[in-house]
C-alpha cells in the first residue's frame, strides 16, 4: 500500500522511463477526487480504449461521457508511444472489481479468478487507456507496447513494486476483455525486464 505519487512526481517517473509525454490542459488537478478517496494506491490497470485517432481518444478519456465523467484514466498512451497526461487522483477507469484481486496485488502473488465485483478499483489503481478498437485485428505497434510497459514500470519503480503490482481491466472486473490482443502474462514479462 502507498499514498499516492504528487503530480509532479507522476510526471518525472514517466518522462525518466524515457517516454515521451504530453501534459493535457490542467491534467494535473483534473480528478474525480470529490466521489471519493484515492489511494492507498496498490497498482497499476492497463485498458485498451475502443476508439480510433490520438486526439479523439485524448479527448474522450480527458472528458468521458454524459454517463460516465472524465477523466477516464491517468494517461493515454497513443500509437505512436507518447503518454498524453489527461487527469490526476481519483478517475473513473476501474470500476467495481474483485477483493481477492486487489489482495493478490497488494502483495504481489498470483492473480485469483475475477468473479465477484465488490471493491472501488477507482480508489486503487493508477489507470492508462491505450489506443486501440479493442477488437483482436487492430495492431499494438511495438512502440506502443514498449511504451505500455515503461508506463507502468515508472510507477512501480517509484513506489517499489514489482511487475506483478499490474494488471489488465479483464483481471479485475468480470465481464471485461481489455486489453485484448495482447496479453498481461507476457506484458508483466516486459515490465520486470525493464524492473531488472
Amino acid at each position: 500500500m502507498a499514498t499516492p505519487m504528487s503530480a509532479n512526481r507522476f510526471l518525472g517517473a514517466l518522462r525518466g522511463e524515457g517516454l515521451a509525454v504530453v501534459e493535457v490542459g490542467d491534467w494535473s488537478t483534473h480528478n474525480r477526487n470529490h466521489k471519493g478517496p484515492w489511494g492507498p494506491v496498490n497498482g497499476v490497470m492497463i485498458h485498451h480504449t475502443v476508439t480510433r485517432g490520438t486526439a479523439n481518444t485524448v479527448r474522450i478519456c480527458r472528458d468521458g461521457y454524459e454517463s460516465l465523467p472524465g477523466p477516464l484514466c491517468h494517461g493515454v498512451i497513443a500509437k505512436d508511444g507518447t503518454v498524453h497526461l489527461v487527469g490526476y487522483g481519483r478517475a473513473n477507469h476501474a470500476g467495481l472489481g474483485d477483493d481477492e484481486v486487489l489482495r493478490a496485488v497488494i502483495a504481489e502473488r498470483r492473480l485469483p479468478p475475477d468473479d465477484e465485483a465488490t471493491t472501488d478499483g477507482n480508489r486503487h489503481f493508477y489507470g492508462f487507456e491505450c489506443e486501440n478498437l479493442g477488437n483482436g485485428e487492430d495492431p499494438w505497434p511495438k512502440v506502443q507496447l514498449e511504451a505500455i510497459a515503461k508506463a507502468a514500470a515508472a510507477v512501480c519503480r517509484a513506489h517499489g513494486w514489482t511487475h506483478r503490482s499490474v494488471i489488465g481491466h479483464l483481471e479485475w472486473q468480470p465481464g471485461k476483455v481489455d486489453p485484448r490482443g495482447f496479453t498481461m502474462a507476457s506484458m508483466r514479462e516486459r515490465i520486470a525486464e525493464l524492473l531488472r
